[in-house]
C-alpha cells in the first residue's frame, strides 16, 4: 500500500477553499434536467463529482469539461440537455459516491426503462432499503444482491404521498425532491421524527429554487409539498461556493497549531458544516474575518459537548481539535457515522489514538480527553478521505513524524488536499 511521511510541525499561510462538493452535486443534477445549456464554474473533479458527471451522462445529458478561466486549477463544466432523461436501458456506476446513488435513483424512475445502479468499495455495502420500500409500494421493480449493489430498477415513479423516517440519510429526501416536481401530479414528503442532516435538505431546496423549481415546506421541515408539472430552467452560469466541510480540517489546524487563512468561504452559506465555526468558537478559538477570508490562530481550547446529528461529517475534524483541548469533549448522536466510507466512530478513535490521543468509542459517539499535544507515529487511512485528512491535521501537534498508509483516499472529495497542505508549509514525502 502507498504511504507518506509528514514532518510534524505547525502550518501557516493562505489557501483557497475547495468548492463545495455538496453544492456541485446538486447543480450538476439540476442542470442535467433543464432544457438548455448551463455552465458550472469552480468545480474540482473529485471521484465523487466525476461519478455524478458520469451518471447524468448515462441519463442523456451532454457534458463538456474545460479549465476554468476564473479559478486556477479548477474546472468549468458545461451541461446540455433537452430537459428529459434517456428512455434507453441504463447502467450507472456511482463509484463510491453515496450522494450520486441516492440522488439519481429516483431520477432514473422518471422513465420506466430499466436501470442498473452499481458502485465499488464500501458503497456496495451502504443501505438503500428506504428506496426499496418506497419503490416497491408503488409498483417499481427493485432487485438487489441480498441488500447490496448492484441494484436493478424498472417502472415509473408516480406522484403521491411518501413517508420517510427522520433518522436516515437526508440524501433520500433530496433524491425525491429532484424527481417529484417533474411528475404530472402533486406530491408530498412526510418525515417521521426529527430530520437528520437538515441543512443538506435546505441546500437542495436552495439549488432547486435557483433552477426554477418550487418546493413548499412546513416550519419544522417535516412536510414538503411538491407541485407537479414543473420544469427545470437552464441557468447560464452557476458558480460553486467554497466548501465548509473540507475547510473544517484547515480551520482546526489553524486553531490548534498555527495561523491559517481560508479564502472563498461564504459566511452566509446554508451548508450545515459551517457550524464548525460555532463549534471551534465555543471551544475557545477566535476566528477573524476580513476581505481575504477567515483566519484561525492557535488558541487555548477547552472541551465541550457536541451534538453531531446535523453535522456528522465534521466528527473527524472535531476529534482532532478535541485531542488538544483542555478537559473532556463528548461527541453525541453520531451513530450514522458507522455507515460512512468507514465506520468513522471506530476509525477516528483508532487512528487518532495511534498518534497518542485519548479517545473512547461509544455506541453513538466519542469521549475525548484532551492533551497538550500528540506523539505521532503510524496510522491508516482506512479507505476514508476524512480519516486521512484528520490524521494529517493531527500531525501539526505531534512531536514525531506521522506516517499515513492509503493517503490517496483524499481523491474521493479533495484531490488537491496535499497540494494545499504543502502550500501551508507541510513537509511531505510520498512513497508508492
Amino acid at each position: 500500500m502507498s504511504y507518506l511521511r509528514i514532518a510534524s510541525k505547525p502550518l501557516k499561510g493562505n489557501i483557497l477553499a475547495q468548492p463545495s462538493k455538496s453544492m456541485a452535486h446538486r447543480a450538476i443534477i439540476c442542470a442535467s434536467l433543464a432544457n438548455g445549456t448551463c455552465k458550472i464554474d469552480n468545480v474540482v473533479l473529485s471521484d465523487d463529482i466525476s461519478a455524478t458527471l458520469g451518471a447524468v451522462t448515462s441519463l442523456g445529458a451532454v457534458v463538456d469539461i474545460k479549465d476554468s478561466l476564473n479559478y486556477q486549477g479548477r474546472k468549468l463544466i458545461t451541461i446540455s440537455s433537452n430537459g428529459s432523461i434517456s428512455s434507453d436501458e441504463k447502467t450507472i456506476d456511482c463509484i463510491e459516491s453515496g450522494s450520486t446513488a441516492r440522488f439519481l435513483m429516483p431520477i432514473t424512475r422518471l422513465d420506466s426503462a430499466p436501470s442498473t445502479i452499481t458502485g465499488s468499495g464500501r458503497l456496495r455495502e451502504r443501505p438503500f432499503n428506504i428506496y426499496k420500500d418506497l419503490f416497491t409500494n408503488i409498483g417499481i421493480t427493485y432487485k438487489d444482491n441480498d441488500g447490496l449493489m448492484p441494484i436493478y430498477l424498472s417502472g415509473k415513479l408516480i406522484p403521491g404521498k411518501y413517508s420517510i423516517s427522520g433518522d436516515v440519510s437526508s440524501q433520500f429526501v433530496s433524491g425525491l425532491l429532484f424527481a417529484l416536481p417533474l411528475l404530472e401530479g402533486n406530491s408530498e414528503i412526510n418525515i417521521i421524527g426529527v430530520p437528520q442532516s437538515l441543512p443538506y435538505i435546505q441546500m437542495t431546496i436552495q439549488v432547486l429554487k435557483e433552477f426554477g423549481i418550487s418546493i413548499e415546506y412546513s416550519n419544522d421541515y417535516r412536510k414538503y409539498m411538491i407541485p407537479g408539472n414543473q420544469s427545470y430552467k437552464s441557468k447560464p452560469m452557476y458558480i460553486v461556493e467554497g466548501d465548509w466541510s473540507q475547510a473544517a480540517f484547515f480551520s482546526v489546524m489553524g486553531a490548534i497549531s498555527g495561523q491559517i487563512t481560508i479564502e472563498g468561504l461564504n459566511p452566509n452559506s446554508l451548508q450545515g458544516d459551517k457550524v464548525i465555526l460555532d463549534i471551534l468558537k465555543e471551544m475557545g478559538a477566535v476566528p477573524t474575518f476580513d476581505e481575504k477570508g477567515i483566519t484561525f490562530e492557535s488558541s487555548a481550547l477547552k472541551g465541550i459537548t457536541v451534538d453531531v446529528s446535523q453535522c456528522p461529517d465534521l466528527v473527524p475534524a472535531i476529534a482532532v481539535a478535541a485531542s488538544k483541548a483542555e478537559g473532556v469533549t463528548s461527541i453525541i448522536n453520531g451513530a450514522r457515522l458507522r455507515i460512512k466510507e468507514s465506520d468513522r466512530l471506530m476509525t477516528t478513535c483508532k487512528e487518532l489514538n495511534a498518534l497518542g490521543a485519548d479517545i473512547t468509542e461509544k455506541s453513538d459517539g466519542l469521549i475525548i480527553n484532551g492533551k497538550p499535544g500528540l506523539v505521532g507515529g503510524k496510522a491508516h487511512g482506512s479507505g476514508d478521505h476524512r480519516i486521512v485528512m484528520a490524521v494529517a491535521s493531527a500531525s501539526s501537534i505531534c512531536s514525531v513524524p506521522v506516517v499515513i498508509e492509503g493517503y490517496e483516499a483524499v481523491k474521493k472529495s479533495y484531490p488537491e488536499f496535499w497540494d494545499d497542505f504543502i502550500t501551508l508549509g507541510g513537509e511531505v514525502e510520498f512513497y508508492g
